[in-house]
């Protein structure tokens, strides 16, 4: 029997999702979780390897379980007392034998927080990129509109991306202001390549920046050259919210 998890935790003392060999990453203290419960080594696979100091709220993870004894709709509750109180699993499923965490997925949504205001807040710290200077809400709402849609995407992929292809498609991408003076840019497509969603809301803030027009988005995506993008954004905006699944799995 294979078991579909959903997971949340804040990203701040992690090296990222991915387990490390010197350094201390979700996916270890979950499996180590588990593998406390049901005594024996179990081992997990992720729709998303989220980097150092990235958040989520909906990162979904699968796990093999042949003679679980407790009920699923249970797990979560249980699984309390084995994990740190920044990591939480939520929701747990069952799903076919053949499925696969990250390659089922049919979309996935993720959110960028920014803190536009003169001071920083302490409080949002852990959770928002801050950003001093003013920012122009409506040009950073035109630059998002640019990205919907398939192309290629090699001027928003760091360096250290493996991807075969370059291409994602982009089913929705708005930036809104939040009542807690945040900004936020909620980005949603099929996939995404190497610090892609970092890259984006850099080259967003820029527009808000003034630093270029909107419209000058198209020509960036066009020339697949990192350079001519925004700056990669710090981690700790970054929130996975949402992996999708088709119906069946």
């Amino acid at each position: 029997m294979q078991i579909l998890l959903t997971v949340a935790y804040d990203g701040t003392n992690y090296a990222g999702w991915q387990r490390q060999e010197n350094a201390l990453a979700i996916q270890e203290k979950l499996e180590n979780a588990l593998s406390a419960l049901l005594d024996r080594t179990i081992t997990v696979r992720a729709a998303s390897r989220t980097d150092a100091g990235v958040h989520a709220m909906g990162q979904r993870a699968s796990f093999f379980a042949p003679d679980l004894k407790i009920p699923i709709a249970k797990l979560p509750e249980v699984l309390i007392a084995y994990l740190p109180q920044d990591i939480s699993v939520t929701a747990a499923e069952v799903v076919s034998e053949e499925f696969n965490p990250r390659f089922g997925a049919v979309q996935k949504t993720y959110v960028y927080n920014i803190y536009n205001a003169p001071c920083p807040n302490p409080l949002l710290h852990r959770y928002s990129a801050f950003v001093p200077r003013p920012l122009d809400l409506s040009a950073m709402q035109t630059a998002a509109a640019f990205f919907v849609g398939k192309h290629d995407f090699a001027a928003f992929c760091a360096t250290g991306g493996n991807a075969k292809t370059t291409v994602r498609e982009i089913f929705a991408c708005e930036v809104s202001a939040q009542p807690n003076g945040l900004i936020s840019l909620t980005v949603t497509g099929n996939a995404f390549l190497y610090n892609m969603v970092r890259i984006i809301a850099g080259t967003i803030v820029y527009a808000g920046l003034g630093k270029f027009p909107p419209q000058q988005i198209p020509q960036i995506i066009t020339s697949l050259k990192r350079e001519n993008a925004g700056k990669t954004m710090p981690a700790q905006g970054l929130v996975l919210m949402e992996v999708v699944y088709a119906l069946s799995h």
